[in-house]
């Protein structure tokens, strides 16, 4: 039947990509191997939490350390002090809450009617964050473990602390998670994505082969570029956050770029990103035009020129600006060259304007908005 073969080939299909990231957290760094150790990390501290709090000092309800613990093994050394503390206060509120209320009124199930919807409210407070729910989870397991007392109560909450201990201990001592690598890859992606746009409006300016499909299918990939640059800004922010805290941040920090490299890298990609959608944006609207009046063959390769400069301008900064401490002076030196070639190209596409499109103003008014995007363009590169 067709719903057997469509699970069929999920199954198969599922089954093939956990292979996959297997066989990549096998083979070396990367996101796989980060989550696989991630995942090793949490199962640890839990064993560990069970270990002191359930087999050796057998409380009642030892799984509360194992299970926060499980929790605060973050992404992020920092997520998990963060987390940590807005966790254990939401949980010391919920409980104290709950023990008092059960106290005064003798009622497990009049106290669960009552404290419930004053603790889940109580969760939405800005203060606690992500972890304000757990204020409800507090209460629930002092209403639902048996008899509530101060000595059951304070046992919940000192399980807690020591789970929570546990996990952040373990997060931040056994390979703290850092996260510049996914930074510099996005950086990388987005950069080559950049240049693979400007080198295929290149080519088909330079070839004529191009019309009003084919240029709109370069103006979308350049949209698609803000995208990926928001991307790339987020990778960087958990590349920062994973180095506060982080007992290895020193040793971090001399293999990879500085954070205002990072910054200025992605700055940079952003203008890349909007003028490169503004070139496309105008190939599109000349498109028609060009079937009225057809530039010179010598404008249309003087500018694919420049997009073919710009393009390798681009993959030179990343490689020159991302070095940790600037040591590569190769790439500095020819991203230098580059700048000179871009510069060189953008002046010959500026002469060849004038007489390229004579008699038309309106061909005239096109051209001359690519030359002010190439201006644009040029003028974010530079800054060397």
């Amino acid at each position: 039947m067709e719903w057997v073969r469509r699970a069929t080939q999920q199954v198969r299909h599922r089954t093939a990509a956990a292979v996959l990231a297997v066989r990549r957290a096998w083979a070396g760094p990367g996101p796989e191997r980060d989550m696989a150790v991630q995942a090793g990390k949490a199962a640890l501290a839990a064993w560990v939490a069970w270990a002191v709090v359930g087999w050796w000092l057998q409380a009642p309800m030892a799984f509360v350390a194992p299970w926060v613990a499980v929790l605060l093994v973050e992404s992020t050394v920092y997520r998990s002090v963060a987390h940590g503390l807005q966790q254990l206060a939401a949980i010391a509120v919920g409980t104290v809450i709950a023990t008092v209320v059960a106290l005064l009124l003798g009622s497990t199930m009049v106290t669960m009617a009552l404290v419930l919807p004053a603790v889940l409210l109580l969760g939405q407070w800005q203060r606690l964050g992500s972890q304000g729910i757990y204020a409800a989870t507090g209460a629930l397991f002092v209403l639902t473990g048996g008899q509530v007392t101060v000595t059951s109560a304070a046992a919940r909450i000192a399980e807690a602390v020591f789970g929570a201990l546990v996990g952040v201990v373990v997060n931040a001592l056994i390979r703290p998670p850092v996260y510049w690598r996914d930074a510099r890859s996005a950086l990388d992606y987005t950069a080559g994505e950049a240049q693979e746009i400007l080198t295929a409006v290149a080519d088909g300016l330079a070839t004529g082969e191009w019309d009003g499909h084919v240029a709109r299918d370069w103006h979308e990939r350049a949209l698609r570029l803000s995208r990926l640059v928001d991307r790339t800004r987020s990778a960087i922010g958990w590349g920062h956050e994973s180095m506060r805290v982080n007992p290895g941040a020193r040793r971090e920090r001399t293999s990879h770029p500085s954070a205002e490299a990072y910054a200025d890298a992605v700055l940079v990609l952003d203008h890349v990103a909007v003028h490169t959608a503004g070139v496309t944006r105008t190939v599109c609207e000349a498109a028609d035009s060009v079937k009225a009046v057809p530039p010179t063959a010598g404008l249309t390769r003087a500018y694919a020129r420049f997009l073919r400069h710009t393009a390798h301008t681009i993959g030179l900064y990343g490689r020159s600006r991302l070095d940790p401490e600037g040591r590569d002076g190769s790439a500095v030196e020819r991203l230098r060259e580059a700048v000179g070639e871009l510069h060189g190209t953008l002046e010959a596409f500026r002469r060849q304007l004038p007489r390229g499109v004579p008699d038309d103003p309106n061909a005239l008014v096109i051209y001359g908005t690519l030359l002010a995007q190439a201006h644009r363009l040029t003028d974010q590169l530079v800054k060397v």
